[in-house]
């Protein structure tokens, strides 16, 4: 299996949450191009982009697909391993199989300098902006040039990578995803704003196209994308921003804004709007150290991800975060009926990280299967705050009362972003209040 120093295995995949609250209760070869194994922390390929000096950004190298560090299993993101604007569904092949327990690595892309508005053209957009050819990912340039097709109207943006079949995984089931590393593979991201999106159609970017400061953000269809270079700040990395008489510096925070299982449905599924099963959650504590519970809707749980963040505001109000490639690795665990996970991660997504407890509310997250989208923020919200109140009263034995009057007293309820159709809540309950 290849987990090196992490010993992966069912019972250590579950310890986090039976730690937490302290409930009584063989890799087979890649079925797709693209997908290879890779054996602990084994280090692949040292091509030449791996040295180049990138942006004048500091010592970050480019990730390309096959160089640098893998662990487990390893995904590339290919023109035959993706999905353009949609998620996997029950139809969906496998481009890789993992034991319950095992890890996976996978390379995701960011779509910002792929889409249309920004002339499906990696190397053209990012030249633009200072980037050389061997600073953009071969796979980006790879999936551009794809005959994927891609409607910028109709398609989600996303590139979804995956899906990864887990041995053992039911209907019923519990996917628990483990974030354990999430490396950046470019110093540069993009912030876009598209025309009928963000929290404020219709004024923004409609209302500032003509502006002057507007100009040199401006791409096809008066859509806007700011290009953003990362450089080392006190010790990290940090996004570069101008503003008149200074740059402005803000710290990265990586995470995955896609984590998901596949939909029990032969219908296409809009990478969009999340769902039961996950999908684009957008929630910024996703990252490293994180964990979250997926219910698995078909055999094998058909796990994906893309979607990749290097930072993003909770509401990503203009509509996308600092969009950015990441390699991802994750632990992947089966986790049965009655076994350790909170009960209602068995029906609806649920998270855990260090500190906190993170019920999600969503505000439809049948909208696509149902055609009837409610997309009321208030009702995410009533959504978050019935399934916080349904996680104290099953995992802590407190009374709904007093779990309402808890939430009201001490617990924050964030919107995770308003700008994906269904619109989502993530409550924070700190772990240290009950004693873990």
């Amino acid at each position: 299996m290849g987990q090196g120093e992490d010993k992966a295995s069912p019972a250590h995949g579950a310890r986090s949450f039976a730690d937490g609250l302290g409930r009584r209760n063989f890799l087979r070869g890649a079925t797709a191009v693209g997908a290879v194994g890779a054996v602990g922390g084994q280090l692949l390929g040292s091509g030449t982009a791996a040295a180049a000096q990138p942006l004048d950004t500091g010592a970050l190298p480019i990730l390309q697909p096959g160089v640098g560090r893998v662990r487990g299993a390893y995904l590339r993101s290919t023109p035959q391993t993706v999905q353009w604007g949609y998620l996997p569904n029950r139809s969906s092949r496998p481009a890789l199989r993992v034991p319950s327990g095992g890890l996976v690595t996978i390379d995701t892309l960011s779509h910002e300098g792929l889409l249309e508005d920004q002339g499906r053209d990696p190397d053209a957009y990012f030249g633009d902006h200072g980037v050389s050819r061997d600073q953009v990912l071969d796979d980006a340039r790879a999936v551009a040039r794809s005959s994927i097709k891609h409607d910028l109207i109709k398609d989600g943006p996303h590139v979804v990578t995956g899906p990864v079949a887990v041995t053992g995984a039911r209907p019923g089931d519990v996917l628990k995803v483990e974030v354990l590393e999430l490396q950046k593979r470019v110093p540069y991201g993009v912030v876009s704003s598209r025309h009928g999106l963000g929290a404020l159609p219709g004024e923004y970017p409609e209302s500032i196209v003509h502006d002057a400061q507007t100009k040199p953000y401006l791409i096809k269809y008066d859509n806007i994308s700011v290009f953003t270079p990362i450089e080392p700040y006190h010790g990290d990395w940090h996004g570069i921003l101008p503003a008149p008489g200074q740059t402005v510096k803000f710290p990265l925070a990586p995470f995955m804004g896609i984590m998901g299982v596949a939909t029990d449905t032969d219908r296409p599924m809009n990478s969009v709007p999340p769902n039961l099963g996950g999908g684009n959650l957008d929630i910024k504590m996703l990252g490293v150290g994180a964990t979250l519970y997926l219910p698995v809707q078909v055999p094998d749980a058909l796990f994906f991800a893309g979607d990749p963040h290097y930072v993003q505001g909770d509401g990503e109000v203009a509509l996308t975060a600092l969009e950015a490639s990441l390699r991802g690795t994750f632990r992947l665990t089966v986790i049965k009926p009655g076994g350790p996970a909170p009960k209602i991660a068995f029906s609806y997504p649920f998270a855990e990280t260090a500190d906190h407890w993170i019920p999600f509310g969503l505000s439809d997250p049948n909208a696509q299967l149902s055609g009837h989208p409610d997309v009321s923020l208030d009702d995410a919200m009533k959504a978050g705050v019935r399934n916080a109140i349904s996680f104290l009263h099953e995992e802590t034995g407190m009374a709904k009362a007093v779990a309402y009057a808890y939430l009201s007293a001490a617990a924050d309820f964030h919107v995770s972003q308003v700008v994906d159709q269904t619109k989502g809540i993530h409550a924070l309950i700190r772990k240290a209040d009950f004693g873990r």
